[in-house]
């Protein structure tokens, strides 16, 4: 017994500095857990402050952001202070919906497939390399940029070598060995893409660098975003004075004043859904006893309707001279203009040809709505509709054969209306159309009336149908009356 006494006293002698001993090793593991904890907080405190000094002389000029030297000084920054080799910022296209890369620096491998033998490696690979990665977006949740686009999560692959997630071209200095894919993010919407890849020192990318390039990605979000809003802004601001432009250029092209006729008394006014639009009228002196008159809708609005409105009218003016009837000219038309026309787009056109000694008129219809004719004393108002199928649409053999002229002979107080269908199809909030029929019955209605009354009466009874409701096309009328 004493025996075993003496043994437990010399156990227990042992054990209790074994113990503190233990205690004191465990609490150095933890101090030393948090000094490190500390150091990298501070790195990257120290590293987040850093970048936004760097990135805020960036904005010392307000007026003049540019966008490609944030997003560059942003990609620089953080390969510095992650000690990358390479990276590459992706930033969200809301227009096509795909990242597109508008800051590459180092030997950034693409992070995408690459067919190898339609590349041009020679001593510029690098650059190659450079381009085909800024020319080519990457879609929505396809690899892993795309993936981190979508889930909005950071993708840290330390052995990227044996990870089958990431592209592997058959370049040495093209190598993956490690990778970094972050989000920058600002609010709920994922606004970029910043990919970081390969240590400088040949190791590989660990959980503090992740946190690191997390931080920076962070705070890069908010600059980028306002950037892009002033980008978006600037953009908007140089389409507006684009557009600007072309309005002036379309109302230039429209008659600047009316033509003024012993006889006949001419009126139009054209008004576009948008800045500018696809309807046209125009009035051609033939010769000294004809006047061509035209009007016309190109399907679609905005600036292709507008171009080839313009277009329209140049071949018109081209070919009007010496060309007294109208299916003619609107066959002319056709074989020089149907080659241009997208296959969704054609035009209809009225062409009407005047003598203003004998007041006969000769019109076509290329698919456009024939002119409504109320003679003096009659009540009721014509249109009668002759053959014709709209420019662009079939061959010029078979558009030949179909279009015809129909002549009438117009006398003092007749009057006549042509329009696009923007005018008979304006709606109201209930969705209505105003339609051909009140059209017909405003002019019956004023009989009396000059052509310019005629016009302004019909514009404010549309205008006051269609009320608040947005016009969605354009309307163009115009008006001859006898004297």
């Amino acid at each position: 017994m004493p025996g075993f006494l003496l043994w437990l006293t010399i156990f227990l002698d042992l054990l209790i500095p074994a113990i503190l001993l233990l205690i004191l090793f465990l609490n150095y593991r933890r101090r030393l857990k948090m000094r490190r904890e500390r150091d990298t907080l501070l790195q990257e405190k120290e590293a987040t402050l850093g970048f936004v000094q760097n990135v805020g002389e960036v904005f010392a000029d307000v007026e003049s952001i540019d966008m490609d030297r944030l997003l560059s000084r942003v990609l620089n920054y953080a390969i510095r202070t992650c000690k990358a080799s390479s990276g590459a910022i992706y930033i969200a296209n809301p227009r096509t919906g795909e990242l597109e890369a508008r800051a590459v620096s180092g030997v950034f491998p693409p992070l995408f497939e690459v067919n190898l033998d339609q590349l041009a490696l020679d001593e510029n690979a690098t650059g190659e390399f450079q381009r085909l990665i800024r020319t080519t977006p990457i879609v929505l949740g396809k690899g892993l940029i795309g993936e981190a686009a979508i889930l909005g999560n950071s993708i840290l692959v330390e052995d990227a070598e044996m990870d089958a997630r990431v592209p592997q071209l058959g370049v040495d200095f093209m190598k993956v060995h490690t990778l970094l894919i972050v989000p920058m993010r600002f609010g709920n919407h994922t606004i970029g893409i910043m990919a970081l890849t390969n240590r400088t020192n040949g190791g590989q990318f660990a959980l503090p660098d992740l946190n690191l390039a997390q931080a920076l990605a962070a705070q890069a979000s908010v600059p980028i975003h306002y950037a892009g809003l002033q980008e978006a802004l600037d953009e908007k601001h140089e389409l507006d004075r684009g557009m600007q432009i072309a309005q002036q250029i379309q109302h230039s092209l429209l008659p600047q004043k009316l033509p003024a006729f012993a006889t006949v008394e001419i009126a139009a006014f054209s008004h576009p859904a948008m800045d500018i639009g696809g309807d046209y009228y125009d009035f051609i002196q033939i010769d000294e006893k004809h006047i061509g008159l035209a009007i016309a809708d190109v399907s679609g609005k905005g600036i292709g309707g507008a171009l080839m409105m313009s277009v329209c009218r140049s071949v018109l003016r081209v070919n009007a001279e010496n060309v007294y009837d109208p299916a003619t000219m609107l066959t002319s038309m056709n074989k020089t203009l149907s080659s241009n026309l997208a296959e969704d787009m054609f035009i209809s056109m009225l062409y009407m040809v005047l003598n203003l000694d004998t007041h006969q008129l000769s019109y076509a219809r290329a698919g456009h709505e024939a002119p409504i004719i109320l003679r003096k004393g009659e009540s009721r108002a014509e249109q009668v509709e002759p053959a014709g199928i709209a420019i662009g649409l079939v061959d010029n053999d078979t558009f030949a054969a179909v279009i015809e002229t129909r002549n009438v002979n117009l006398h003092s107080g007749d009057l006549l209306l042509s329009y696009t269908d923007g005018i008979t199809e304006a709606m109201n909030s209930a969705h209505e159309e105003w339609g051909v029929d009140k059209l017909v019955e405003s002019v019956e209605n004023m009989a009396e009336a000059s052509a310019a009354d005629l016009l302004s009466n019909i514009r404010q009874q549309v205008l006051a149908f269609s009320g608040s409701t947005r016009q969605s096309d354009d309307m163009t009328m115009l008006a001859l009356k006898i004297k």
